[in-house]
Formats: C-alpha cells, sequence, structure tokens
C-alpha cells in the first residue's frame, strides 16, 4: 500500500506555492543579486540591481507580485509508481484548478497573461490557465513537486540550434547574448540543455533553471567534469561581455549559468537556451500523503537593506514638457517623473494604429499630443492600492507601431524596458522624442509611485487597457534621447572595453 495523495492537499500545495513564489524570491538568488550588487561598478546597473533588491523586500513584507507579469505556470511532477490518488478528476485538471485558485485569489490577485487561440484572436482566459504540465514516473510512493512561474520578457529570448558535433557550444552561446538584447531583465540566469533531441534540449534547459545559485561555490572548488568547465567558461565571458544589469552596461549580466545533458544521436548536437529573468520564481516540495505542503515564508533578514540616494536627481514635471526640454536629456541620466502618463501595449496599440490608419477619431478623451506613454499591463489593486504591481514590459514589441503614433499623435516620449532597434532609434530621433526605461523586475516599487489610476480607453482589454495614470517620483533612466543616442548601445561597449582592463587576480 502506497501513500495516498488526496486531491484537496494536491491542489491546495499548488495553489499555495504559486502564491508564495509571486512574492518571494528564492534565497539563493537573492544573495547572487546581494553580491553582484555589491560588485558592480556601473552606477546605472548598479541602481537597477538596487531598485530590483529593495522591490523583493518590499514585496516580501506586502506580500504582493515581485513582477506585473506574473507568468505562465510551468508545473513538473516526479510521481511515484507505488502512491495512489484519491481524486476524481486528472492531474491535469487538479493542476489548473490550483492555477486558477491561486490567480483569482482576491487578496493577492495574480496577472492573467495566458491567451487561448494563439495563432488567432488570442482571447485571455483570465485565470492563467491552462499551466504547461511535465510528468515522470520514477520509483517510490510519494510526489516531487516543482512550481515555476515563468516571465514573457524571459521566455521570448529564447534559442535553439542544431549544431554539428564539431561545433563550439559557448562560441554559440556568446553569439547569442548580445542577440538578446536586455528584453529578459538581465542580470538572471542561463539555463542550457545539451543533448537528446530537439524538443528534448528545450526542456533540459528549462529544468536547468530550477537548481540552486552556485557558481561562485564551483569556482572555489573547480570544475569536476566537462560540463562544470562549460559553466564556468560561458559565465566569464558572458559577463565579459559588459552587457549587464538591465542592459545599461556593466560588470554582471548572468548570475549562474546552469547545464543539463542528456545523450544524443551521433549527427546531432542539439543546444537549448533559455534565460530566467530578475523575477526568477520557483519552489519545491514533496507530497507524501500526510496532508498539504507547509511553506515556511523566509525572513526578511535575508535581504540586504538598502535605500537609493536620490540627492541631485533631476525631477522632471510631465505635464509641463516641450521638446526643448526632453531635447536637454542625456543617455544614462535618471530621472524622477511625476504628473500624468498614458499607458498602452500590443493590443492598445494594434487598435490605435487601426483607428489612425482608417482616418478615425481616437477614443473621446484620449490624446497623445505631448504626452507620454508607458508600456504597461499592470496588476489588480488590492485594499487602498492605486494600481497592483506596475512594471514595464519589453518596448521591441512597440517598435513597428511606434513611427505612426509619433507621426500622427505628436506623442513625445515613451516609457518601457530594454532596446529599440536601430530604426525605432532613428525614428525617435526624427520626430525629437526621447524613450526612458523602467527597471524590469521592480514592478511594485513602481506601482508606490503611481497616485492616481483610471482607464481612458479600450476597457474590455483588461489589464491591456489604457490608463492615465498620475505619478510622483518614477524612477527612470533615458534610454535614447531626442538625438538619436542609445544607453543600450553606448553602454555595454563601454564596460566590455573596461572589463577587458580590469586586471584578473589569480587565488
Amino acid at each position: 500500500m502506497g501513500n495516498i495523495i488526496k486531491k484537496q492537499d494536491f491542489i491546495d500545495s499548488i495553489r499555495d506555492a504559486l502564491q508564495y513564489i509571486s512574492c518571494f524570491h528564492p534565497p539563493d538568488f537573492i544573495r547572487a543579486m546581494t553580491e553582484a550588487w555589491e560588485n558592480e561598478q556601473s552606477p546605472a546597473a548598479r541602481d537597477a540591481m538596487a531598485q530590483i533588491l529593495i522591490n523583493s523586500r518590499m514585496c516580501a513584507a506586502g506580500q504582493r507580485p515581485i513582477c506585473q507579469d506574473t507568468g505562465i505556470v510551468n508545473v513538473f511532477l516526479t510521481i511515484g509508481m507505488d502512491l495512489r490518488w484519491e481524486t476524481d478528476t486528472g492531474i491535469d485538471e487538479m493542476v489548473n484548478s490550483a492555477v486558477h485558485e491561486a490567480y483569482s485569489d482576491t487578496a493577492n490577485p495574480l496577472r492573467g497573461s495566458v491567451v487561448t487561440d494563439p495563432a488567432g484572436a488570442r482571447h485571455n482566459t483570465g485565470d492563467n490557465t491552462p499551466a504547461v504540465i511535465h510528468k515522470d514516473v520514477v520509483p517510490g510512493d510519494r510526489l516531487g513537486v516543482t512550481v515555476a512561474a515563468k516571465g514573457g520578457g524571459s521566455e521570448n529570448k529564447s534559442r535553439f540550434v542544431i549544431l554539428n558535433p564539431s561545433d563550439d557550444i559557448a562560441a554559440w552561446v556568446l553569439e547569442q547574448l548580445p542577440t538578446m538584447g536586455a528584453g529578459w531583465c538581465p542580470p538572471g540566469i542561463l539555463g542550457i540543455g545539451i543533448g537528446g533531441t530537439a524538443e528534448k534540449a528545450m526542456l533540459l534547459a528549462k529544468e536547468a533553471l530550477l537548481a540552486p545559485v552556485n557558481i561562485h561555490e564551483l569556482q572555489q572548488r573547480g570544475p569536476r567534469n566537462r560540463v562544470e568547465e562549460l559553466r564556468l567558461d560561458i559565465y566569464a565571458r558572458a559577463n565579459a561581455l559588459g552587457i549587464g544589469a538591465q542592459g545599461l552596461g556593466g560588470l554582471t549580466t548572468v548570475l549562474d549559468v546552469k547545464i543539463s545533458d542528456y545523450p544524443t544521436h551521433a549527427a546531432s548536437k542539439p543546444v537549448a537556451l533559455i534565460p530566467n529573468c530578475a523575477a526568477t520564481r520557483h519552489i519545491h516540495f514533496t507530497l507524501d500523503g500526510s496532508g498539504p505542503a507547509q511553506l515556511e515564508p523566509p525572513s526578511l533578514d535575508d535581504w540586504p537593506d538598502i535605500s537609493r540616494d536620490i540627492s541631485g536627481t533631476r525631477r522632471v514635471n510631465l505635464d509641463s514638457l516641450d521638446r526643448a526640454a526632453v531635447g536637454k536629456w542625456k543617455p544614462g541620466e535618471t530621472l524622477l517623473i511625476s504628473g500624468k502618463l498614458l499607458t498602452g501595449r500590443d493590443a492598445a496599440h494594434k487598435r490605435l494604429i487601426y483607428l489612425l490608419d482608417q482616418g478615425k477619431a481616437l477614443p473621446e478623451g484620449l490624446d497623445f499630443n505631448g504626452r507620454f506613454i508607458y508600456y504597461v499591463g499592470p496588476v489588480d489593486p488590492v485594499g487602498d492600492e492605486v494600481v497592483g504591481p506596475a512594471g514595464p514590459t519589453t518596448a521591441t514589441r512597440m517598435d513597428k507601431f511606434t513611427e505612426p503614433l509619433l507621426e500622427k499623435t505628436g506623442l513625445l516620449g515613451m516609457i518601457g524596458k530594454a532596446e529599440r532597434s536601430t530604426n525605432t532609434v532613428e525614428t525617435i530621433a526624427r520626430y525629437g522624442a526621447v524613450y526612458l526605461i523602467a527597471t524590469g523586475g521592480a514592478a511594485f516599487l513602481v506601482s508606490k509611485a503611481i497616485r492616481r489610476a483610471r482607464v481612458v480607453a479600450f476597457p474590455e482589454l483588461g489589464m491591456e487597457a489604457i490608463h492615465e495614470f498620475e505619478v510622483e517620483d518614477m524612477p527612470v533612466t533615458v534610454a535614447v534621447d531626442a538625438h538619436g543616442h542609445s544607453i543600450h548601445q553606448s553602454g555595454p561597449q563601454e564596460w566590455r572595453m573596461r572589463i577587458g582592463k580590469i586586471p584578473v587576480v589569480s587565488g
């Protein structure tokens, strides 16, 4: 007679785990990020990491989501052959019931980001179901469960290739990193899967991301096998690229490199690369039939006590800006912005461009002239919150909409995360506009700067509706100035040169 896993215990455990990881970073990730922050020499990158750590501690204390993108749910199950189930539904149905409950929790609602009919209408399912579920049957009578929530910004930067057997894996990875931009919110973790078949390599890479962050322990004791040698090689060479936190240029681009491998065909070398972002979220637990998992909250002492120095930072009133004023801003400059701005992301942009192309008026009360648009899809508020966590989404997805908006609406500037394409940078300069970035992975911190919020257009789009936010001292960085200079080009280039001149100190 094996252990009996009861339906409600299983559902409750996954529901609680999803709520847990929405608020709490893994302790090993916090330690690694803190060490990177302490060692960082780039002021812009150091400030970005400070915001991530401050945000993380705020979320742990307030039990609110680390990032507005609360992820697509990944569940990995190792099912003991001898255990039994007490349930009237299948495993997938139980998992999705847990996801529904977790994302619909009124005390801490999580953003629904999953859409059905992905090649067509792309309707939001509303509760983030269904999850992506992987099952493995193993000896024993216990159930191992790993729950992760994977953000779209980092998932979108995944890469896959089938190399020739003689090709250099590290060289391929190093070729990919600069092309991934900053949309995956570095510094984070690289998961690499090697071998098997195409789909096996991708699964290996995703599973690798769930392993403990321990690269510094590996550095101290030295590699014991080829995979560990490869981890150290890629880690050192990746950070030498100078991409840095949020792509601003700096010493730390990756916190760890995790690799899993599997035997493969003699003619093949499948390699998958999946990054994890600054909102790394996962937890593992085991069920043995004695009840639901007990997840103990971490101590706030696990987080560093950090405060940002904003003395001398330029304060900007959005309500009285013009092109002459924004023309004086410099790439890499930190601003504290106050006043009213509009929001919008993919679905709203698509509707706006349709109306403009048809020569139709924008919705009543919606005027972009001389204003900023913030690329964001916030979490629903709770209690006395004006808005829930509201960090930036990846701006490159809006590149194709940028020129018509600048041309036809008088838009003055944009706020998002990560770089813009070369063509978009040129377009921004041509219209004398600017592009600012907020820190990806600091969504709760950003939301505290939002004093008022109201929906002004397309309410049926839910989190993608156009809002008007009134903000006070919202921290942003000038990424593209009105003259076409981009910090995402100059920052990594500068720090790559600096890193090459930093002397190597042997142990």
